[in-house]
């Protein structure tokens, strides 16, 4: 299922967040909506639910303009993830998931075996299943959150929006949802927008990013907003920078300290980190006699520092950082 934006402006009638939107999102397509707080992403989420009406302009599913389809299509096409917390408190984990179920069921709501299939799976993709018997009260936030994604799953439409999916979750959780959200449309063709303020799972996992800055909606591939300086943009003003020679985001230092390194591999590559969080702008050398600073890895990993004649060792990044 397509998605497209054509002309779009979204907002409040006093308050228009983004317009002229003409954006899309493909069949089997993972997109990130990436802004800062307040740009607009739940606002322009929403209408894309239809949950909230546009300003003007035309969303369409597969060429058929969204406001043509009736509440139960759109119900059995469209499912939605928000950031609204839900907390029923004798309502158990499964029957939450459960509930993605009510659009496909008969009059009297009565779950077939596929619809417990679907329901059982949703919880294993999220790793709930040992959760199935608890009630929402009983769970944390982040548990909480697979819970509604799990829901949201078994619900199986063919368009899945997701506002800020991994806003309770710590990070290994938070990489293990968003690539599962990949593989959803690697493997079922699923098409996926979701919303979200960590950028660098975002590039590594998604296909496109939106990218609102300053009510101007930037479209591309990440690489492509990397190279074009989009993602540069998203934080001029603030001391934050993105180095695109390195994909990075790093505090802009102004009166940064050269120091020549000397080394190699993962050694010299956190070592430079290090050295960078420390305030300094490293230089890689190749001369070991010339070097601030020159990384051995014999028999054991040392740090030795030259100064002035004198060399002074550490056998971790931990010394070294504690000495400069």
């Amino acid at each position: 299922m397509k998605i497209s934006l054509s002309n779009l402006s979204v907002g409040y009638r006093r308050h228009v967040v983004v317009s002229d939107l003409n954006l899309s999102i493909a069949e089997g397509e993972l997109v990130a909506l990436i802004g800062r707080n307040g740009a607009g992403k739940s606002t322009l989420m929403r209408t894309i639910a239809r949950l909230q009406l546009a300003i003007s302009g035309e969303i369409s599913i597969s060429g058929k303009p969204l406001g043509q389809y009736s509440r139960n299509e759109l119900a059995g096409l469209l499912s939605i993830v928000s950031t609204e917390s839900v907390n029923v408190s004798h309502l158990t984990v499964r029957q939450l998931v459960s509930l993605g179920r009510f659009p496909h069921t008969n009059w009297i709501g009565k779950l077939t075996a596929k619809d417990v299939e679907l329901i059982e799976e949703a919880m294993h993709m999220t790793g709930i299943t040992s959760l199935e018997n608890k009630n929402l009260h009983e769970i944390s936030d982040g548990e909480r959150q697979r819970a509604m994604i799990a829901r949201t799953l078994a619900q199986d439409t063919d368009i899945i929006l997701l506002d800020e999916p991994t806003a309770f979750l710590d990070m290994p959780n938070k990489y293990e949802i968003v690539n599962l959200l990949q593989r959803l449309t690697r493997t079922k063709q699923k098409t996926i927008l979701f919303s979200t303020h960590d950028l660098n799972i975002a590039m590594q996992e998604a296909d496109k990013l939106w990218l609102m800055i300053d009510g101007v909606m930037y479209e591309g591939a990440p690489e492509d907003l990397a190279l074009n300086r989009s993602l540069a943009r998203m934080f001029e003003g603030t001391k934050l920078q993105f180095d695109d020679n390195k994909g990075l985001f790093n505090i802009e230092r102004h009166d940064a300290k050269t120091i020549t390194l000397a080394g190699e591999g993962k050694t010299f590559f956190w070592t430079n980190k290090a050295l960078e969080r420390l305030g300094f702008a490293v230089q890689k050398t190749e001369n070991d006699k010339r070097a601030d600073i020159l990384i051995s890895c014999e028999n054991q990993v040392l740090w030795t520092i030259n100064r002035q004649g004198e060399q002074m060792q550490f056998d971790s990044i931990y010394g070294l950082a504690k000495f400069l």
